[in-house]
């Protein structure tokens, strides 16, 4: 028995058919694309927000995307306990809707950047790095010119002290470096979870790094960890 991933579209995504490959081809899950006018997830046991410019990022990336309908029944998901995603664009969601902290602003540079990233694992723990180790380096690709993590003193203590930053952004030795980082966030956050632990945003595409043939697996750290979770969750 195949278990459910809710992928949900917005206006302007554009990496929900990437997200459907990897968890269908690869995993041999279930994926339904779910627009953004809907009111619940019909059934689903994960939940995606996938990259893209949701609304043609108007105002703010992931600022117009919050008010869609789905965003209400993704909100109850996640406060029941359910495994929500975010990547790049779904990132920005996440923190524009308050399921995570923080906010995604203009890459330092300015530029947009599009290449593999090394990161570093900082929180082995289910759902989303079960199957890591702390101190592990992925090589995953980003592709985005607003992934700039800010979050105040107060916040950046928070997540420290609760072990909510999932990855950071390194050499491929493993350092944490400022060379490193490509967007210029702070503590060269690549990706955090909220306190419960059961919501990831990351700016990087681990859906885009499932199969050797297109450039690396790394990727699936990720998406494995998620499947084992969501297994144990549905009994499967």
């Amino acid at each position: 028995m195949s278990t459910k991933y809710a992928i949900v579209v917005f206006p302007g995504t554009w990496s929900e058919r990437d997200w459907a490959a990897a968890i269908t081809d690869v995993l041999g899950e279930t994926a339904e694309l779910v627009f953004h006018k809907e009111k619940d997830l019909a059934g689903a046991d994960c939940v995606v927000l996938p990259g893209g410019f949701s609304y043609g990022d108007y105002l703010r990336p992931g600022a117009i995307a919050r008010f869609s309908p789905i965003m209400e029944a993704v909100a109850d998901f996640a406060n029941a306990g359910g495994p929500v995603i975010g990547s790049c664009n779904g990132f920005q969601v996440l923190c524009e809707s308050g399921l995570l902290p923080g906010a995604l602003m203009r890459n330092r540079s300015l530029q947009f950047r599009c290449q593999t990233q090394h990161l570093r694992v900082e929180r082995a723990a289910a759902p989303f790095t079960s199957l890591a180790r702390e101190g592990d380096v992925l090589s995953i690709p980003i592709s985005h010119g607003d992934g700039n993590y800010h979050a105040d003193d107060l916040t950046l203590a928070r997540l420290e002290a609760n072990g909510q930053i999932a990855f950071r952004y390194c050499t491929a030795d493993g350092e944490v470096t400022g060379d490193a980082n490509p967007n210029g966030s702070r503590a060269n956050i690549a990706g955090i979870t909220n306190e419960a632990g059961n919501v990831l945003g990351l700016m990087p595409h681990p859906e885009r790094a499932v199969e050797a043939a297109l450039g690396g697996t790394d990727g699936l750290v990720v998406l494995r960890s998620i499947q084992e979770t969501v297994h144990e969750r549905a009994g499967v």
